[in-house]
Parts: C-alpha cells; structure tokens; sequence
C-alpha cells in the first residue's frame, strides 16, 4: 500500500476524545466504519479542517496541519460531501454543476464535465431544477459537484444515510464504479456492513474514538481480533474475475486467488471484474469432499484459527482458500467432533455467494 494520506489526531470533547494515527492509500476508497459516536464524522471534520484538533494532516506530501501549520478549510484541496446534498434549488443540474468547477483554472481540472456526468448517470437531469429531484438523485448531482471542483481528496460522510432503500439501491451502482475510474482517493464514512462490502478498498475499524485496525478489504474483514465485525452479517469479500459462462443453467464461473465459484449470471460480460461477498453463515466445513451435494462451490481449505463466536455454542472459523481468507459460523460441537484446529485440512462448502457489483 502506498501510503498518500497520514492523518494522527487528537481531540478532546465531554466526555469524548478522538485518538488515531492512520497511513491510507492514495487511491480508492478508504472506509470509516464502526458504531455511531464512534468518532467516524469527527475524524472526517478534522481532515477537512472544520473542526479543531491537534496532530497532523498530510496528503500527497502536502501538509495541511502540523505543529505551527493549521490549513484553514478553504486552502485545503478536497471536496466534502454531507448526508444532506445542499445543492441550489434556483439553479438546474448543470448549473448546480458547473458552480464549483468554474472556480477550478482549467489546467487543474482533473475531472471533465462528461466524465463527472457519465459517472453519476445524469445525462438525462442535466436540465431539470434541482428541487425536483429524488433523495438519490440529489445526493448523485452533489457527488458529481463535488467531483468536478477537482480535489486531492474527497470526503463523503454517510452520503446515504438520510435516503430509503429504494434510493440507496439506485445511487449504489454509482458509487461502485468510482472505484477504477477515479484517481482522487475517497474517506468514506458509514455504519452500514452493506456499504463496506460494495464499496471499501481499504477499511478502517473504529471504536470510541480510536481506530481498532485499518487494512485491504478482505484481510480487515476476515480477521477474529473484532467482535464489532462479528454480528450475523459476518463475512469477506474479495474481488474475482468473470472466466467462464453456462448459459443452460444461467451461471458465471468466477476466478480468485484460491480457485473460483459457481455464481447467477446477471448479463455478466467474459473477463469481467466482479466483488464477491461471502457471509459467515453460508460456508460449512467437512472433512471429506462430498460426493453427491446441491452445493455446486467446493474448495479445499486449511482452517487458520477458531475462536468463540458471542454464544457459547457458536464458533467462527477463520479458513484460508489459496491465498483468500473466508469465515465459516459453526456450532461448537462441530469444531470438537470434526477436530478443527489450526493447520487442519478441510473442504469448504459455500452455500451462497453474493455478487455486490
């Protein structure tokens, strides 16, 4: 991991204080996760200077606040996008656009209109007041806006918490394809296991004000070392790429680091990237391959370590695939009469694998 961004900060509130020292990487999208008054908006305000705290900010060997230096919020280069979309309701889409980008020279510009447009789905918008737009598609055209003033970094504080389902699953797609298109790193705050899946590259693990770990995606979420990543959506996901298709039975076969899964085919295209999730609750173990199964996705594994799952009868099972690490929930009489310790062998069954985008 390249290291861009290096934010330790400290602040003291009633009865509150925030202390985290974090490296992130200078692309993709870097996930604050953890419980509400956790700290997430907090240490999002600090980086963007709104709030006031000690430490010290760099991004991309910029400093913006250490000992004596104290970048006020307009002379830092990041675009800040709150729950609430705040656009113009005088002005159309494109003009709510172009607001923040004519105050870019040009020859700073690292996101064209088209670009910025075509990311955010709002070809068919561009001309309609923004006051009459759907929670989604006001939160899209902030995004866009955001985009288009051609920050160092973007910020985006729980952008879909204020929105129903319907408009969650509509702005989601979008906010997914960021993930390869964009240079600009993105912080993206959320308490939502569901956004972590789709949209984290990079995932920060917080809790009463500090951060619990910080790490790639996969490797963050398989660890057995955070019980707040433990509730009944446990799991991974990782990315695959799209090989092989049966089109009898409506499959893709997707390859990973450790072989590849049987998934629905959505109209995915050959050698196309996908996310896969895995939640905890949809992976059994066994000894020996199953010869006859409804189960069509069986890998061989080695179990990495077991430990207690919140229940006395639960345990959760950290097994590595080649080099991709899953998590398996299985009652405690299993781990006893199937011997699961580390280094054992087993074979991996998947009941259920979710494609996230």
């Amino acid at each position: 991991m390249t290291s861009a961004i290096s934010a330790r900060l400290n602040a003291a509130f009633e009865g509150f204080t925030l202390d985290v020292n974090l490296e992130l990487p200078g692309q993709g999208v870097s996930v604050l996760f953890g419980p509400s008054g956790c700290g997430k908006t907090t240490m999002l305000r600090c980086l963007a200077g709104l709030q006031s705290c000690t430490g010290q900010v760099r991004v991309h060997g910029e400093t913006w606040q250490d000992q004596g230096v104290f970048l006020p919020v307009h002379q830092r280069p990041l675009a800040y996008v709150f729950q609430e979309p705040s656009l113009f309701s005088h002005l159309s889409v494109r003009g709510n656009l172009t607001y923040g980008q004519k105050r870019v020279p040009p020859g700073r510009r690292k996101v064209t209109f088209d670009e910025a447009v075509a990311w955010l789905g709002l070809e068919k918008l561009l001309e309609r007041r923004s006051e009459g737009l759907s929670g989604g598609q006001r939160q899209r055209v902030a995004i866009a806006r955001a985009l288009l003033r051609s920050p160092r970094l973007l910020l985006l504080d729980e952008p879909l918490a204020a929105l129903d389902h319907r408009s969650k699953a509509e702005i989601l797609p979008y906010l997914e394809r960021l993930h390869g298109q964009l240079e600009i790193p993105l912080i993206y705050v959320t308490h939502s296991p569901d956004e972590v899946g789709r949209l984290a590259d990079h995932l920060v693990v917080m809790e009463d004000g500090r951060a619990l770990a910080s790490g790639p995606l996969t490797a963050t979420l398989a660890r057995l070392d955070l019980p707040i990543l433990h509730q009944e959506n446990a799991g991974v996901a990782f990315a695959a790429k799209v090989v092989e298709q049966d089109e009898r039975w409506h499959l893709a076969r997707a390859e990973f680091p450790g072989g590849s899964l049987w998934i629905r085919d959505e109209n995915l295209a050959m050698d196309r990237s996908v996310r896969l999730r895995i939640q905890a609750r949809d992976v059994s173990l066994t000894l020996a391959r199953p010869e006859k199964t409804s189960i069509l996705n069986l890998l061989p594994g080695v179990v990495q370590a077991v430990v207690s799952d919140g229940h006395p009868a639960q345990k959760l099972v950290q097994v590595m695939v080649g080099t991709t690490p899953l998590l398996a929930r299985v009652t405690a009489r299993s781990v006893e009469s199937l011997g699961l310790a580390e280094g054992a062998k087993i074979w991996v069954q998947i009941k259920s694998v979710a494609v996230l985008g």
